[in-house]
């Protein structure tokens, strides 16, 4: 064949997958794409592509569920005045619409995922049991959201009610806008979105178990006490322990997957992390599972079992991630001194035990947080670093 006559050369835009990680197109892992963007058309051509497949579809999931959500309210909602909270009402059946919605959408981002509509590349090896615990998760957040938020409005528009086509409104807009967050959550999950789940997953179950508590005065006994009650308090109480254990063993394989192993010593130091976040998670479901009114003994040894595999990890960290930074491990010594002597001033006679259970709940669930975040950051810096070693020896 022969050569065609050579152009002068042409200024490109490269963009590298390896260095863009949210940018990618059909099956281009590990190449280059060089992308034209010539005048006024720069900015239009250089928005990444993954971005703009996950606000499209996330838009359609949320289209999908107003339309859905309208025409069920409407049928339930035809000719009625509903109470903003309690039974029958617009709080409650527009919860059950936003439960619904989030799981749909979270399960829908994950199945495009899966087929490779959009390619999810932060986090791998998640099986069913995982995506079905974090896609309740994401369910039970808009559920109790949204219990929490009526229960706010009836006490703001106190014996208020609402006619049909308003209330069909609001019910399909809420079934909208949960669809949408948990779609991008799901399609953008990394150690730090997880973080972030289990955070608000946390806050809005234990929030939505006080404002909905039937015993006014159950600060007085512990914070388990919110698990005794026999009313919806208690289901969301011990579903939430329950399922933010599950996160937390989710957490203990997907959120180590990118600590270092170049050595069998750093494979079996993340063994061992792992092994101590699984048991942290399952003890921490077994708190919900046993309720202290009916396995008292049980309860609190798992509640305080709880607390020694929190401390182990604090102090074995050092050791067993040395890269980790070290600001964030001196930070876990400090919540450790801070649990202990939020105990001495209970035993005292100080403090009651609630407030002990809520600091100590805080400093861990805000520790396993903050690792997950320094998890990440660790794990780009090695990118970051391989990457340069690769340019070095590409260029040497």
């Amino acid at each position: 064949m022969s050569s065609a006559p050579q152009l002068p050369p042409r200024k490109e835009t490269t963009v590298s997958n390896q260095n863009q990680p949210d940018t990618i197109g059909p099956e281009t892992s590990g190449t280059q794409t060089a992308v034209t963007a010539p005048g006024a058309d720069h900015a239009r051509h250089h928005i990444p592509v993954r971005e703009r497949d996950h606000e499209s579809i996330a838009l359609i999931v949320a289209v999908a569920a107003f339309v859905v959500g309208g025409l069920v309210a409407l049928i339930v909602f035809w000719g009625r005045e509903l109470p903003i909270d309690g039974r029958q009402s617009l709080g409650d059946f527009t919860a059950l619409l936003g439960a619904i919605a989030a799981t749909v959408g979270f399960g829908v981002s994950r199945f495009m995922s899966q087929r490779g509509a959009v390619k999810q590349t932060t986090l791998r090896g998640m099986h069913w049991f995982d995506l079905v615990a974090l896609a309740l998760a994401h369910g039970l957040i808009a559920l109790l959201a949204w219990i929490g938020l009526a229960t706010v409005m009836a006490y703001s528009f106190d014996g208020a009610t609402v006619f049909g086509t308003p209330a069909t409104i609001l019910a399909a807009s809420a079934t909208a806008l949960s669809a949408y967050v948990a779609y991008l959550s799901g399609a953008n999950l990394s150690p730090r979105q997880l973080s972030m789940v289990l955070a608000m997953f946390l806050a809005v179950g234990i929030i939505a178990a006080m404002l909905s508590s039937a015993d006014p005065l159950w600060w007085q006994l512990n914070l388990s006490a919110l698990g005794i009650t026999h009313d919806i308090s208690s289901f969301a109480f011990n579903v939430t322990i329950i399922l933010s254990g599950v996160i937390v063993t989710t957490i203990a394989r997907l959120g180590t997957a990118s600590l270092p192993v170049a050595t069998p010593l750093d494979r079996r130091h993340r063994a061992i992390v792992r092994v101590l976040f699984v048991l942290l998670g399952i003890l921490l479901a077994c708190v919900g599972v046993f309720p202290v009114d009916q396995f008292l003994l049980i309860h609190n040894t798992v509640a305080t079992g709880m607390t020694v595999a929190f401390a182990a990890l604090v102090i074995g960290l050092p050791r067993l991630v040395p890269s980790m930074p070290r600001l964030f491990v001196w930070l876990g010594f400090a919540f450790l001194g801070v649990i202990a002597l939020v105990a001495i001033l209970f035993a005292v006679g100080i403090y009651n035990l609630t407030a002990v259970e809520l600091i100590a709940a805080l400093l861990i669930f805000a520790w396993i947080i903050l690792f997950l975040r320094n998890v990440q950051t660790i794990r780009v810096g090695h990118e970051t670093e391989a990457a340069t070693e690769a340019q070095a020896e590409a260029a040497s």
